[in-house]
């Protein structure tokens, strides 16, 4: 199962994941993402789902009422909980997106997620807006962030599935290959995908990356 394969290709690459944030030509754009995100984000109960490294975490969490930070993997989580936040702001656990607990109360009135749109099957997307959707609950901001595809910047596809999914080939620690789905979208299927559970759906697009954001509904 291709969730499983994701899984255990970032717990793998836990210790340099945010190498991918390093890559000159993308400063400018990365910036320009951090800062949009902060004001969206500001005075928000915020779900963080495949929180990673918490290297998006760290950027909003002093603008955010509280946070909790979600992953899968607890080799990420660890790594996530090494860094530096607001004093009794931020907390940590282990998660998944496939598969997340009943909301409780107002405990959020936002869900972020960075770099994960696009490793959702197409097949698995509709499911996956219904766990959030059921965790934060209806009337919540649902903040996504996620790459565009950059010649020469971007890995190329690999290949294409029947039903649109895109793969690219990565390397893993150990030198071997995994094909990973990496579905770049465009803002019209953004638009008609997200809008089975939300509404007032907005994009914004740079050079190498894109947000979306909505009222889950």
């Amino acid at each position: 199962m291709m969730r499983e394969v994701i899984k255990k290709y970032y717990a793998q690459r836990a210790s340099n994941y945010e190498s991918i944030y390093q890559k000159p030509e993308r400063q400018a754009d990365l910036m320009a993402m951090e800062e949009r995100l902060c004001r969206v984000l500001e005075d928000h109960r915020v779900l963080e789902v495949a929180c990673g490294t918490g290297y998006w975490t760290q950027r909003y969490a002093p603008v955010a009422t509280s946070v909790l930070a979600t992953d899968i993997n607890q080799v990420m989580l660890d790594n996530a909980q090494s860094k530096e936040y607001p004093s009794e702001r931020v907390a940590f656990s282990v998660a998944d997106v496939f598969a997340m607990p009943a909301a409780n109360g107002e405990q959020y009135s936002a869900c972020f997620a960075g770099f994960l749109w696009s490793h959702i099957e197409r097949e698995e997307q509709a499911n996956v807006l219904a766990q959030i959707v059921k965790t934060v609950g209806k009337g919540s901001l649902l903040v996504l962030i996620d790459d565009n595809d950059v010649e020469g910047s971007s890995l190329p596809i690999a290949r294409t599935d029947m039903d649109g999914n895109t793969f690219q080939l990565r390397m893993q620690e150990d030198g071997t290959r995994v094909e990973i789905v990496k579905n770049f979208h465009t803002d019209s299927f953004l638009r008609k995908r997200i809008g089975l559970a939300a509404r007032d759906i907005r994009v914004f697009r740079n050079g190498h990356y894109w947000m979306l954001t909505c009222v889950l509904k």
